[in-house]
């Protein structure tokens, strides 16, 4: 994996996050698709596979954790995390259940982000980054 950008997807129903985001991982060397809807993005994961998923807790179709359920059900097994302006001890319990391996305050920090899709890839990457 190393020496390949390192595919990550985002779904975020706010344009202009959802950009924001996207620049800054890209600016970074990740390969970035980014989506405004929940429907696009699990049939893009079916034949992309992106390695990290950043997507946004409340949107107009549905909520973070209920994409993540689908696209674990169609075998997407990927790591995600969640971004969120409602942020909670129990929001954040809720979605470590559901199996985000981060929960992050939005609008997010840039280094916050960076951090957190760095961190669930080089967890796939066998604890070694590959260079995004």
């Amino acid at each position: 994996m190393a020496g390949f950008p390192i595919p990550v997807s985002i779904l975020d129903d706010d344009a202009g996050a959802r950009r924001s985001m996207q620049l800054l991982l890209q600016g970074r060397g990740f390969q970035v698709r980014s989506f405004a809807s929940p429907e696009a993005l699990i049939a893009d994961a079916k034949t992309n596979n992106p390695a990290c998923l950043v997507t946004d807790y409340r949107m107009a179709e549905c909520d973070g954790l209920e994409v993540l359920h689908r696209l674990r059900a169609a075998g997407w097994t990927g790591r995600a995390i969640l971004v969120t302006a409602f942020y909670s001890p129990e929001l954040l319990q809720r979605a470590m259940a559901h199996g985000f391996d981060a929960v992050l305050d939005k609008p997010c920090k840039d280094s916050a982000l960076m951090h957190a899709v760095m961190g669930a890839t080089m967890r796939d990457a066998g604890g070694e980054q590959a260079s995004p």
